[in-house]
């Protein structure tokens, strides 16, 4: 993960480094978490924008960090990560290329804006591996329509760009979306006032915030204390990191 400074400290570049495919891991989020805390109290920050390299922003996170033993420490850091980041206090842009995938959605999801490319791909694949995305779960109604939320979140297909665009999950459909992004920080941010603009977000996301951080804990424990003790959701990891079919016992 990179992490910089731009236009006199007016725009923080938050881009994520990992090949292949940008994994959310615990290196990952732990990174992202310190770059935050650095650049949370810069008075004259007024913006970040997200990016990744390579030609996928992420693939999600780590299929072996959700395995039992390790689940429950994925999920607080990562969630943790997601609040940090949904109450930063100053808008989050978000440029996305290529797939846009479980953890690697959420991570767009608890920011701002989203500038795709025309090629983006964006899905919350966590149902074809017998387990649910307690973050989307969380985010994905303040996005887009319920309706929408449930289609994405229950069938675990994956959207091109345009159809994110008409559902409101993304804002612009854009050939460079990192350079899109930057545009409209300069055209609608770098002019305003660093400390009236952190007053703003705050006031902007309160309730969203409260409501989120509450939903939450609430599907951490829906996870951690229902979902993981069925046999389809081990085996549905099972078969993932081995590379087969399910075998579902529908328990």
């Amino acid at each position: 993960m990179k992490a910089w400074l731009e236009k006199d400290g007016a725009l923080l570049r938050l881009r994520l480094a990992k090949p292949k495919a940008n994994l959310v891991d615990a290196a990952m989020i732990e990174a992202l978490h310190e770059a935050l805390t650095q650049y949370r109290r810069h008075v004259m920050l007024r913006g970040v924008i997200l990016d990744a390299e390579g030609p996928h922003f992420s693939f999600g996170a780590s299929v072996e960090e959700h395995l039992p033993a390790k689940c429950a420490a994925m999920l607080a850091s990562l969630h943790a990560l997601l609040l940090e980041m949904l109450e930063f206090p100053v808008p989050v842009l978000v440029a996305v290329q290529g797939q846009c995938l479980g953890g690697g959605l959420e991570l767009a999801l608890a920011c701002g804006r989203i500038f795709a490319a025309p090629g983006a791909q964006f899905g919350q694949p966590e149902i074809k591996l017998g387990v649910f995305a307690p973050a989307a779960s969380a985010l994905l109604p303040y996005r887009v329509n319920q309706p929408a939320a449930e289609d994405l979140l229950l069938t675990g297909r994956s959207i091109g760009a345009e159809e994110a665009l008409a559902i409101g999950l993304v804002q612009a459909v854009v050939e460079d979306p990192a350079a899109a992004a930057a545009s409209w920080f300069e055209q609608h941010l770098l002019g305003k006032s660093a400390a009236a603009l952190a007053c703003a977000t705050v006031a902007a996301r309160g309730v969203m915030q409260h409501k989120v951080r509450e939903r939450l804990a609430e599907l951490e424990r829906l996870y951690l204390d229902w979902l993981m003790r069925t046999h389809d959701a081990n085996e549905g990891l099972a078969a993932f990191l081995e590379k087969r079919q399910p075998a579902w016992t529908h328990q």
